[in-house]
């Protein structure tokens, strides 16, 4: 049996990381992994960690350790129980664990207690990993019922005389137990004078949302506070809970008898549970806010107090790049995006979460719409496929917006330069990774040889957007991060490029051919082939010594052989196929795209064969299994995309190289400048950059392209770039500014000397 893993657990350590405490996360050292399932509700994790014992885990946040759990359990039960005259029935809701359920038999007064939880795999679980918490589950005065605490309280009015609700934070399932009708039904399930105690979150996280439920409870009961505990393992080492009564003129701040057993709690714990730091009671009792203002927030009080002008940024496209790129415009405060996508619902998740930022449908081929919003806004950041570009510029010429793109300036976008002078708007292009950073760089080396009385007699550049070494091990070596569609296209592009002075033209079905191996560092087997045309960058770069030069591609080694066999075979042809239809098995599409005999395997590999012809037969063999691996002689039945081969093989490939969860990205891109010097002596400079995405947030290309899109944006906005035209970042003016940017955002290359 495999080892279990769990994407919260990397090189040993558990990582509890939730948008619910954003930028700070707690970290456990991991023993062993000892349950993982998905049960119908949420994720469930139990491991024993190094320091606190089997912790219990649940949709990646901690619940409850064996170290540190009985602060929690025996505060949030022994307060309302404790300041009750005489409780002896009992609700707990949630609390699978029995933590608080074998708190709340310590009191003699309770005859009767009923756990109800939702989740029967929280008890099922914690019977066998946390068996001090969950033994009591099977006292004859407890009945365990499983299912939805709402219906269950709606059945039960006038019951119980405390009802706990130990639920976890206020997202997914547990979300309904943070709102009004709850609460209105835990007051309706109380006996006269019953008490409840729900938790509550955290002082240093949720303070608006604790005050909201302080405010909502004194609506609906006489009595309402806020007491609290510490914990290590909770966010921020610190929890509270909701207290109210029924009974006007209850104390709940004020312990009636003694309990027995405890490890935290005890009578001046209680009563000093309800003694708030100033800057919590202020909140609660007055409504003043008397946190630190710093960061954002601090930005935004000054741009306010000096009365900035708010500027609109309209973002079109929701794709992989995007969200990096709105996370870093929202960070000023004094702007304002607005999200546009064909679809409302991908809109709006891009916009989740930021601030400042809202979602819209609009489809960019509704001309009047799309002018009307470019008109409506400083500045459009165009991340929709280039062919529209064109379109927006033009929308954005009529209303006087600024443009920001991340793509190459086409000869459709190029022809509106003197438009758009003539509107004074700038339309910044090129300004993602590649292109984008590599222009960066690749102007400061020139400019700072040329400054030295240098020559650049050669100019090799080379990027790549990879899987993580760890991460490669399909046949290709490769996974999409952007369109599987544009990724199998650019395979077919031609190329040029200029080598010892003279231009070689590569057609696009020739291309892998010409892919040769690269070294950028001894831990990685580079391919390279030329990508686009690189002939103009001898004048766009400012170059005219140059000898040699190629703007190119990397990919792991095999990769090029296997995507000529692709090609030789046929499918990556976009032409209609009116005999690609749902009926036939991926054999059978193998057949008659290859025109074989029959659609056997032995038949399909013989030919392949032939029209290949492999150098040699471990090449054959690895390539005809990766072919196997994609499933060209399978019997299952073929899906037909765009009725051409080229899409349908798209939607076969994207199933099988996805990025799966976990998994990281890698982004590689080197410069490598031949120098002479004016005393006659060469020497090989180099710029690269080694970018590895993150497994639980952004990927690499993302954040490559998505950044710099974003520093531009700002930058446009400023006044910094203010060139009215159609620009691209081949000169010091632009690049410097966005490169020192850029730098200070961890994303600059490292330069040597070789």
């Amino acid at each position: 049996m495999a080892p279990l893993s769990h994407p919260s657990i990397h090189d040993g350590w558990f990582r509890e990381v939730s948008s619910q405490w954003p930028g700070q996360a707690l970290t456990l050292k991991v023993n062993k992994i000892l349950h993982v399932e998905k049960s119908l509700y949420q994720d469930v994790l139990v491991f024993e960690s190094e320091t606190y014992g089997n912790v219990l885990v649940l949709d990646g946040v901690v619940q409850c350790t064996e170290r540190d759990e009985f602060s929690y359990q025996e505060m949030i039960a022994h307060i309302p129980l404790a300041s009750h005259p005489n409780p002896k029935k009992v609700l707990v809701i949630g609390g699978g664990d029995g933590g608080v359920v074998r708190e709340v038999l310590k009191h003699d007064t309770v005859e009767q207690v009923v756990l109800c939880d939702i989740d029967e795999a929280v008890v099922r679980v914690s019977k066998i990993f946390l068996p001090h918490m969950s033994s009591l589950l099977e006292s004859p005065r407890v009945r365990v019922f499983i299912g939805d605490g709402f219906k269950f309280l709606a059945e039960n009015e006038s019951t119980y005389d405390v009802i706990i609700t130990d639920s976890s934070d206020p997202v997914g399932p547990a979300e309904s137990l943070f709102q009004k009708p709850y609460f209105k039904l835990l007051h309706d399930a109380l006996a006269p004078g019953g008490h409840i105690s729900t938790q509550a979150e955290c002082i240093w996280l949720h303070l608006p949302l604790i005050a909201q439920l302080r405010t909502m409870t004194s609506d609906i009961f006489p009595v309402s506070q806020y007491a609290f505990t510490t914990i290590p393992t909770y966010p921020s080492g610190q929890i509270g809970f909701i207290l109210c009564s029924k009974e006007k003129d209850r104390t709940l701040s004020e312990p009636l008898r003694k309990v027995k057993h405890t490890r935290y709690y005890n009578e001046q714990v209680h009563r000093a549970a309800f003694v708030l730091p100033e800057f919590t009671r202020a909140m609660l009792e007055e409504g003043r806010d008397l946190r630190p203002v710093f960061g954002r927030d601090a930005l935004a009080a000054k741009a306010t107090e000096e009365g900035k002008k708010t500027r609109k940024i309209l973002l079109l496209g929701s794709g992989f790049v995007a969200r990096p790129c709105a996370e870093y415009v929202v960070r000023n405060p004094s702007n304002e995006l607005v999200i546009a996508c064909r679809t409302l619902s991908s809109a709006k998740a891009l916009a989740e979460g930021l601030p400042n930022a809202t979602g819209i449908s609009l489809d960019v081929n509704a001309t009047a719409d799309l002018e009307a919003q470019v008109a409506a806004h400083d500045l459009v950041i165009s991340l929709i496929p280039y062919t529209h570009h064109a379109a927006v510029i033009k929308a954005a010429i009529k209303g006087k917006t600024h443009v920001v793109t991340t793509s190459y300036v086409s000869p459709a976008m190029r022809e509106l330069d003197e438009a758009a002078k003539a509107a004074g708007i700038v339309v910044m292009n090129e300004i993602g990774l590649d292109p984008g950073i590599d222009h960066l760089y690749a102007i400061k080396t020139i400019s700072e040889v040329h400054e030295k009385g240098g020559k650049i007699k050669q100019f090799l550049s080379y990027c790549g957007g990879l899987p993580a070494p760890e991460c490669s091990g399909n046949p290709l070596g490769y996974k999409f991060s952007w369109s599987s569609r544009g990724v199998l296209l650019a395979l077919l592009n031609s190329a040029s490029y200029l080598s010892e002075g003279k231009q070689l033209d590569i057609g696009g079905s020739d291309l892998m051919q010409y892919a040769k191996p690269y070294f950028i560092s001894p831990a990685f087997a580079f391919v390279a082939y030329p990508n686009r045309n690189s002939v103009p960058f001898r004048e766009f770069y400012n170059i005219p010594e140059a000898e040699t030069i190629v703007r190119g591609t990397l990919r792991y080694q095999g990769f090029p052989e296997f995507i000529k066999a692709l090609v030789d075979l046929g499918f990556l042809d976009a032409t209609e196929k009116e005999w690609l239809t749902a009926d036939l098995t991926w054999a059978e599409v193998t057949q008659k795209a290859i025109g074989a005999n029959d659609a056997s395997e032995s038949t399909l590999v013989s030919h392949i064969k032939s029209v290949c012809k492999f150098p040699d037969e471990s090449e054959s063999a690895r390539i005809i299994s990766g072919f196997r691996w994609i499933g060209l002689f399978s019997t299952a039945k073929v899906v037909p995309r765009g009725k051409n081969l080229l899409d349908t093989l798209c939607g076969q490939l994207e199933g099988l190289m996805k990025y799966e969860q976990g998994e990281r990205d890698l982004v590689m891109l080197q410069h490598k400048f031949v120098v002479e010097w004016a005393d006659g002596t060469e020497q090989t400079l180099t710029s690269t950059l080694e970018q590895y995405g993150s497994p639980t947030g952004h990927s690499a290309m993302a954040l490559t392209v998505g950044v710099p899109c974003g520093i531009a944006t700002q930058l446009v906005l400023d006044g910094v770039i203010n060139t009215p035209g159609v620009l691209a970042p081949y000169t010091k003016e632009i690049c410097e500014p966005i490169r020192a940017v850029l730098e200070s955002e961890g994303l600059g290359l490292v330069e040597r000397v070789l």
